[in-house]
């Protein structure tokens, strides 16, 4: 039994497109591997010499700014597809926030496999294409919302991506954990650990959402949750 057959997130990756036969040919290059918290799969500015599939846990994409500190531009989730195919270089670095597991290729070999199957190819067109619109977002997010909408729409992304499985039909309450400090939120939304905390007691106060630990959070109020995101 190869790796793909008992695959959680075959269904939803971008090896979907490809028949039993092509999956067998894909197996046939690629390999898992487990990232402990903290642990890189690529560094920014490197040879591109690696694509993944996540299976498992939860990923950021962050790079360097010129007075070295770290700014997490993205983060992955299981199903989603990470590194630089048909490119010379890392775009990004890629670490691990929980404990996770990829399945990884060869940037050659992928490319190789992609150029002749063009249902692949079609298909990592089309999931590129939707992670520029989620950027566009992310854009308007950090120009244009308060931090009041800015916590509110981060923790409805985390909900949809890490609790209901990316549906747009979920409903309160859900819960899930965050993979992310306070000031790793912070950090992404451009406000500080203060604001970001002050803002998650107010919305835990005013009922919206519950905060039974330091990372977990509960929605109780969707709607609620989705005027305070504006």
């Amino acid at each position: 039994m190869s790796y793909c057959d008992t695959c959680v997130i075959r269904n939803q990756a971008i090896c979907s497109a490809l028949t039993t036969e092509e999956l067998s040919a894909l197996n046939a290059i690629g390999r898992r591997r487990d990232l402990e918290p903290g642990e890189s799969l690529m560094w920014e500015g490197d040879d591109s010499l690696l694509v993944a599939n996540v299976i498992d846990g939860v990923l950021k994409l962050s790079t360097g700014t010129e007075d070295g500190r770290e700014q997490i531009v993205g983060v992955v989730y299981p199903s989603d597809f990470i590194g630089r195919p048909f490119g010379a270089t890392s775009s990004q670095n890629v670490t691990a926030l929980t404990n996770s597991r990829v399945c990884i290729f060869s940037r050659t070999d992928f490319d190789a496999f992609a150029s002749e199957h063009p249902a692949l190819e079609h298909k990592l067109l089309k999931r590129t294409l939707s992670e520029l619109d989620r950027t566009r977002r992310w854009l308007l997010l950090l120009g244009r919302k308060n931090a009041e909408e800015k916590i509110a729409t981060f923790l409805l992304e985390m909900a949809e991506r890490l609790g209901a499985g990316g549906s747009d039909e979920w409903e309160s309450p859900i819960s899930f954990d965050l993979p992310f400090s306070r000031q790793q939120v912070g950090d992404i939304l451009g406000l500080t650990i203060e604001t970001v905390s002050r803002q998650m007691t107010k919305l835990k106060k005013e009922g919206v959402i519950d905060l039974p630990s330091r990372r977990a959070v509960v929605i109780l109020d969707r709607q609620s949750l989705e005027d305070h995101a504006g």
